[in-house]
């Protein structure tokens, strides 16, 4: 093979990429990867970002897939750098973002042979890579040119259909590996004639006559029904739901993620305080729906998952315009793979609507006794982790993107964060639910939204610190509110938080680090908070001053298991006793 054969392959591959829409690149440095990454930062149509740790930049790419909606490439060298990419692999498999997943590799006569950085590549990601390739090595034929462009568009369009995800594809390059950027005409064939070599189109799922009036008739006979939205992103989709919910006079559980809780669209049915009033047996065992519909991944809350489980008898409709099984309860009577907002809008137009709104306004009380309580928490003066998203929903601007780490902040946001008119947008990684690579997602999303703030706790920030360096180095703009309760809050809330014995070394797990030295290596300003008053100062400040900035606020987690079940008790003795009155 010579430098020119390889040259034109890995030019015909990158440029088709770009001609199918993947315009970013997030390279980590290596030498096996060396003729992708110049040719992809040679080409006048690609963004490169280099991100030096593969565990970080995959997370990063993630965050970037999620704020554009469409793939995103990610390149690295051969050996333990693609297995770096594993765990946010995962995580774009079970969000379904997609992501190319590019790792170079040694050609086979360099494999299992005991040659440095090889290790077997191949199907590397398992199930969690949708589509597996082994590159052919380089040739500059004019066949071999018309396969490595087919695969290019093959890959972003096996990324983009339902459900998306990863896919992985590996490119095994011999020496020499600088590629010859005076080869003529390099690009020639996107000068020539603006088209793809092959054009995958990915078309949303919809649902005929024929199978919507079964559906209908169940409906039109049903008086007491709920509709579950999980993270969804469709911005469609809340003007379609909620006036679907107006018609079946059906309350809309809208979890945080499903971006129906802070917008345009009409929110006077969209309950929020769900989690909390949930808790109460009386509610859980008189509040009785005939139907459920579902939309999205289940919602964070475990209350609402023990509610469906408990009245498993409801007919559910579970909608997934992925064709997945989103079904954790093990209940769905009904999976119907329809596009989320076509579903909604055509039973909208033949629906019946029902007049008798009881049902609604009972949901409804009860949501009021949740929102007057969160007003009492929002009244606290000590530095409650709660409160920290009744704040920021006060203070954040318009079309803001607020970023939630797992474990507590997710718990946090589901309980705090009401109805407004902002438009805030909510994401999480929540496909997984694990607390590492946080930072580098919500620094990805950065890049490409402003006024991005993340909420994290101490641990999963400890997790990802290496997630910092992108924001110097690309001169990115992001808050980030460090809630340090030293250690892991959320198993203060679990069972074993009674075992006082060995409670702290294995689970509280206090590490007792000065994240102001960590911060300031990054090169950015880090604020420590004393009062409310310092935090929306200090944040307000943020959001106008290019840069990284950590807010960090000390909380007690025993202080703050307290507060949460206080407010748990009042909304439920609230309850029993309105319920004694006959309700």
């Amino acid at each position: 093979m010579n430098n020119t054969a390889l040259t034109r392959y890995v030019a015909s591959f990158v440029d088709e990429l770009v001609r199918v829409g993947i315009t970013e690149a997030i390279v980590s440095p290596g030498s096996r990867s060396t003729p992708m990454a110049i040719l992809m930062a040679e080409h006048p149509d690609m963004n490169v970002t280099v991100n030096i740790d593969e565990r970080s930049a995959a997370f990063y790419a993630l965050g970037v897939a999620k704020a554009l909606q469409k793939p995103v490439a990610i390149l690295c060298t051969s050996g333990t750098a693609a297995a770096n990419y594993y765990p946010a692999i995962v995580e774009a498999y079970y969000s379904r973002v997609p992501l190319i997943v590019i790792t170079a590799d040694r050609p086979h006569e360099l494999r299992d042979v005991g040659a440095p950085q090889a290790i077997d590549q191949n199907q590397l990601y398992g199930k969690y890579a949708k589509w597996f390739v082994e590159m052919a090595i380089p040739e500059d034929t004019k066949q071999m040119l018309a396969y490595v462009r087919t695969v290019a568009g093959r890959a972003a369009g096996t990324a983009m259909s339902s459900p998306a995800g990863p896919v992985h594809l590996n490119f095994p390059f011999r020496e020499p590996l600088v590629p010859n950027l005076e080869v003529e005409n390099l690009w020639e064939t996107d000068k020539q004639h603006d088209t793809r070599h092959v054009n995958v189109v990915v078309g949303k799922p919809s649902i005929n006559e024929n199978q919507l009036t079964p559906i209908v008739n169940i409906l039109n006979n049903a008086k007491k029904g709920i509709i579950i939205c999980g993270p969804h992103y469709d911005e469609e989709f809340g003007q379609a739901v909620t006036q679907l919910a107006d018609k079946l006079q059906f309350p809309i559980f809208a979890d945080p993620l499903s971006q129906l809780r802070s917008g345009k669209h009409p929110i006077d049915l969209i309950i929020a305080g769900y989690d909390a009033f949930l808790r109460n047996e009386n509610v859980r065992d008189n509040f009785t729906p005939e139907i459920i519909i579902r939309f999205g991944a289940m919602p964070v809350s475990k209350a609402l998952l023990q509610y469906i489980q408990k009245h498993s008898s409801a007919i559910q409709f579970v909608v997934d315009g992925d064709g997945g099984w989103r079904d954790p309860t093990l209940s769905a009577s009904e999976m119907v793979y329809c596009d989320e907002v076509d579903f909604c809008n055509s039973l909208s137009g033949v629906i019946l609507r029902k007049e008798d709104s009881s049902w609604l306004e009972s949901w409804m009380q009860l949501n009021n006794i949740v929102l007057k309580n969160i007003k009492n928490v929002h009244m606290e003066e000590s530095l409650f982790e709660g409160k920290v998203f009744t704040e920021l929903q006060e203070i954040l601007p318009t079309h803001s993107t607020l970023f939630v780490g797992n474990s507590m902040p997710i718990r946090d946001i589901d309980t705090f964060f009401t109805n407004n008119d902002k438009g805030i947008k909510v994401m999480a990684n929540r496909g997984a639910n694990g607390i590492d690579g946080i930072i580098s997602t919500a620094v990805g999303v950065s890049a490409k939204n402003e006024n991005t703030v993340l909420v994290i706790g101490d641990l999963s920030f400890y997790h990802d610190l290496n997630g910092l360096l992108a924001t110097k180095q690309h001169n990115l703009h992001i808050t980030i509110i460090l809630i340090n309760n030293d250690g892991g809050g959320i198993f203060s809330f679990l069972p074993q938080s009674a075992e006082k014995k060995h409670f702290e070394l294995l689970f509280g797990t206090p590490i007792g680090l000065d994240y102001e030295k960590v911060v300031e290596m990054y090169g950015g300003s880090f604020t420590r908070i004393r009062n409310w008053e310092d935090f929306r100062t200090t944040i307000t400040e943020s959001l106008k001053t290019k840069g990284l900035h950590v807010v960090e606020i000390n909380t007690d987690r025993e202080e703050n298991v307290l507060i949460h079940r206080k407010m748990w008790n009042n909304v439920s003795q609230e309850i029993n006793e309105l319920m004694k009155q006959g309700y």
